[in-house]
């Protein structure tokens, strides 16, 4: 392969923490969390990647969440985020400082961000990932084994299969992870890490796009990534008009409400509530899946809730299967039930 990099001089896990106006997402400590497992069983550091502008400050918040080392890519240039400096600002640093894991968050900024610096860089990427492992992979064409690769694993084919993908002959090998995927690691409060300041120089070009205005929509619905109970509901309900059953549910029990992709696309409830594969992965400590049939599209967003809890009438239904509890029968019955013995128990005390 005459193309193929020395990939004996690529080395460390690196993460790009993803920022929009100085505010480091949920997603870069996530993958920092896991950057530390995969990095142990490498032998080697955790780097984080902070580009944008007057953004020095909050490596050492990348630091507690276990970056050993924060190169900072600082100019006005990437005050806002724009495809063309920041993915000349991420390729660079792939090129200078050559990493042998390149992770990034498949938010927004992340998709178009991930697949444009892969193909400067001249590398593979397996986007969507639920599951990142360092292991032996084996080169059926070659015959052989190729030991400690980042095997990458993510749904395929609608999410009917699992794929586990290697880039065995290429580095960095990258991979996009989907917010609520993996987990942060316990902060270690006060942690420094070593700070690389690094500015590729930025010379704008007709790929420079221009922007003429930012307009931010405020949100007035709860973000259900960040709730430790969801009510979640399915075609099963019937309706928008009951979804006030769960809405009472949640109500009582201090719970937030979210719902399948059939509900979103009969426009019962907003995208924003949607779990699963094309919509969020969650990981509350209870989930309730009330109407849901369980396809493995869902189950993808939400099998690793700590305690799942299934109503449906179907006895059958593959809810039931990754569920902890099952309750078969008519939602319209159960819930209100369940809802006043909730409002009594909190009576009594």
């Amino acid at each position: 392969m005459a193309n193929t990099p020395n990939i004996e001089e690529y080395k460390g896990v690196y993460v790009f923490a993803e920022q929009v106006d100085g505010i480091v997402g949920g997603i870069a400590f996530e993958l920092l969390g896991k950057a530390k497992d995969l990095a142990a069983d490498l032998g080697t550091e955790v780097t984080a990647v902070l580009i944008g502008s007057g953004i020095k400050d909050k490596a050492d918040a990348l630091a507690e969440y276990g970056a050993d080392k924060v190169i900072v890519v600082d100019d006005p240039e990437l005050k806002d985020y724009r495809t063309e400096p920041y993915a000349h600002a991420l390729a660079s640093v792939v090129n200078e400082y050559k990493p042998e894991v390149l992770l990034v968050g498949a938010t927004p900024i992340g998709r178009d961000l991930g697949p444009t610096v892969s193909a400067r860089v001249a590398t593979g990427l397996t986007a969507d990932c639920t599951q990142l492992d360092i292991d032996t992979f084996h080169d059926n064409a070659a015959d052989k084994d190729i030991e400690k690769q980042l095997l990458m694993t993510r749904p395929a084919f609608g999410g009917n299969t699992i794929a586990t993908i290697a880039c065995p002959y290429n580095r960095p090998q990258m991979a996009t992870v989907r917010p609520g995927v993996m987990q942060k690691i316990e902060p270690n409060k006060g942690a420094k890490a070593e700070i690389i300041d690094y500015n590729p120089g930025f010379t704008p070009n007709n790929r420079y796009v221009e922007i003429q205005d930012i307009v931010k929509k405020v949100a007035s619905t709860v973000d259900i990534m960040d709730a430790k109970i969801l009510v979640s509901g399915g075609r099963g309900v019937g309706s928008a008009e009951n979804f006030k059953l769960l809405e009472d549910f949640a109500a009582v029990i201090g719970g937030t409400v979210s719902c399948s992709r059939a509900v979103v696309e009969n426009g019962w409830l907003p995208q924003e509530r949607q779990v699963g594969q094309t919509g969020k992965t969650v990981r509350p400590n209870v989930y309730f899946a009330i109407g849901i049939s369980g396809a493995i599209q869902h189950v993808a967003g939400m099998e690793e809730s700590d305690l799942i809890i299934a109503i449906n009438k179907d006895e059958d239904a593959p809810i039931f299967d990754v569920a902890d509890y099952g309750i078969v029968g008519d939602l319209n019955k159960i819930l209100p039930q369940m809802t006043d013995m909730v409002k009594a128990e909190l009576e009594k005390a």
